[in-house]
């Protein structure tokens, strides 16, 4: 039986069996307690056991971190700190534990610890809030979707395109990389690769995803992207995933609509149906997490122009680290200030089309594109967009001067050629969302394995 029905229905005065793990084991000369959990919740279950029991001597020497049965009784506890506990009668050493086991109870080993044992970590509390958090968020993302009626893409992990132009792309081949050192070969011949030329890892799904949403209107991927970007933030990671919703016959002022009901509905979902998870990491790592969740839930996004945003940076009497420019990407200090001055999310849109990717809508005035960013409380940028381009000659002229191939591009011009209209997207870091849902402010300790500069362990 899982624990998690247990704490759900009632078993008192009833016989059970349950499987799991040991957390804590105290002994004493005459009776112990077991502090058990199987992952099914976030809480344990109190094993207690005395010298009655044939198999005391037994009992006594079962060490933390071993997979055991117990057979026994669900009764009432005379602690006021729980209402049950489980008396054993019998048990099956499912697998013992070494001494050197790294999770013992005493202590509280720190999150870098933890890393160099991620095969472990789950075990302990923080990552058993941490990663059901993730698995319900990831669970209320494909159900939004699927309540507004997207169809779900998986867009290709390998790719000849750079989505973003950015350049930092993981190269894939089957090229004998020792053989073309030994042999000095300066130029590689990519005809003779796997692909028959230069591909890697994708960036983005969402250029595949625009051409799904022109004929199912309403798309989304969610899914890995990787970026060869050597940076050690807390917040980037060479491997981590997207969720990218594409939407035909939308603008940036419907892109906006969705990004707020999206983000709301997965907050609502999470505080709905982690209560327990939240009430610990509320407790033990972001005093006011809940709270935060509940305001963002309540809150009316201001949306407001990135030229207008400037003025108010500007304006501010604040000694800037990076002083706000016109024409210039925000500073985090920047993301801090406005989120507090607005006392909410803020949507920043109409952005310098020269700080912007090559795919998004030309504005009126020739110097901006119908993009988007979401800052958060707490959190800075947590969502991007952009209404698409749908004009072919524009689209072509910016590529044009931004030496993006039109050629190996051409299905994507296409689009625009064959029923294109006006359609928009945006695009969120699933860690992204996990650092703000959870508290955790490291991407390291929000993703299972995590994958950065000099670290590709496990």
């Amino acid at each position: 039986m899982d624990i998690k029905k247990i704490f759900e229905e009632d078993y008192i005065n009833k016989e059970i069996k349950v499987q799991g793990w040991i957390k804590n084991h105290r002994k004493q000369a005459h009776f112990g307690f077991i502090d058990m959990f199987d992952g099914t919740c976030f809480n344990t279950l109190q094993i207690v056991y005395d010298d009655e029991n044939k198999n005391f001597d037994e009992i006594s020497k079962l060490k933390i971190g071993s997979a055991i049965e117990v057979k026994g009784t669900l009764v009432k506890s005379l602690n006021p700190k729980q209402e049950f506990e489980l008396k054993l009668e019998e048990f099956t050493l499912e697998g013992s534990c070494d001494d050197d086991y790294p999770l013992q109870a005493k202590g509280r080993p720190t999150r870098e610890f933890l890393r160099e044992i991620a095969y472990l970590r789950p075990r302990t509390n923080l990552f058993q809030a941490v990663f059901r958090i993730r698995s319900l968020a990831a669970y209320a993302i494909h159900n939004y979707f699927n309540q507004n009626n997207y169809v779900y893409v998986h867009t290709p992990l390998i790719t000849a395109n750079d989505g973003e132009g950015a350049g930092q792309v993981f190269q894939v081949t089957t090229l004998d990389l020792d053989k073309i050192a030994q042999n000095k070969i300066e130029k590689i011949d990519y005809t003779k690769d796997f692909f028959g030329k230069k591909v890697g890892l994708a960036v983005t799904g969402q250029l595949e995803g625009e051409t799904y949403a022109l004929a199912y209107k309403r798309i989304y991927t969610f899914g890995p992207t990787f970026r060869a970007e050597n940076s050690n933030t807390k917040t980037h990671a060479s491997e981590f995933w997207m969720i990218e919703p594409e939407m035909a016959f939308c603008d940036l002022e419907g892109d906006m609509d969705v990004m707020e009901d999206m983000l709301k509905y997965i907050v609502k979902y999470v505080l709905d149906n982690a209560k327990t998870e939240l009430e610990f990491l509320n407790n033990f790592v972001e005093k006011g997490l809940i709270e935060k969740l509940e305001r963002l839930v309540n809150s009316n996004f201001t949306r407001i122009d990135h030229k207008d945003v400037i003025t108010i940076l500007k304006e501010a009497n604040v000694n800037w680290e990076f002083p706000p420019e016109y024409g210039q990407d925000i500073a985090k200090e920047h993301e801090k200030y406005i989120t507090e001055y607005f006392n909410g999310p803020v949507f920043i849109k109409n952005w310098p089309k020269d700080i912007k990717a090559f795919y998004m809508k030309l504005n009126e005035d020739g110097e901006t594109v119908a993009a988007v960013d979401l800052e958060v409380p707490g959190a800075g940028e947590l969502m991007g967009g952009s209404q698409r381009e749908e004009s072919y000659d524009k689209l072509y002229n910016r590529m044009k001067e931004l030496n993006i191939s039109t050629n190996e591009m051409d299905w994507y011009l296409n689009l625009r050629r064959f029923g294109g209209c006006k359609h928009a997207g945006f695009g969120m870091g699933f860690e992204r969302l996990l650092i703000y849902l959870t508290g955790v402010d490291n991407i390291r300790d929000v993703i299972p394995y995590p994958r950065t500069p000099g670290n590709c362990d496990f």
